[in-house]
């Protein structure tokens, strides 16, 4: 990477990634997915359909309590 300032990303809670932009994602294939968008959403939860891109649907699905956290509850 040749620019002098590095880039902003900021981890959002229970959702994407937010990478200032432009991107070019290299896949574990070999592919390469582009945006030259200026805020860029990449994909944690792996719920998209358009992965590696953010589609928001990390709020469509809320999470499974865990077995810890029942338990406590039931106590």
């Amino acid at each position: 990477m040749t620019d002098a300032e590095p880039r902003t990303v900021r981890v959002v809670p229970n959702g994407p990634l937010m990478v200032q932009g432009p991107v070019r994602i290299e896949m574990p294939d070999g592919s390469v997915v582009s945006s030259d968008r200026f805020m860029v959403a990449i994909c944690t939860c792996r719920r998209s359909k358009d992965y590696p891109m953010c589609d928001t649907s990390h709020r469509c699905r809320s999470r499974v309590p865990s077995q810890k956290a029942s338990a406590e509850r039931s106590a």
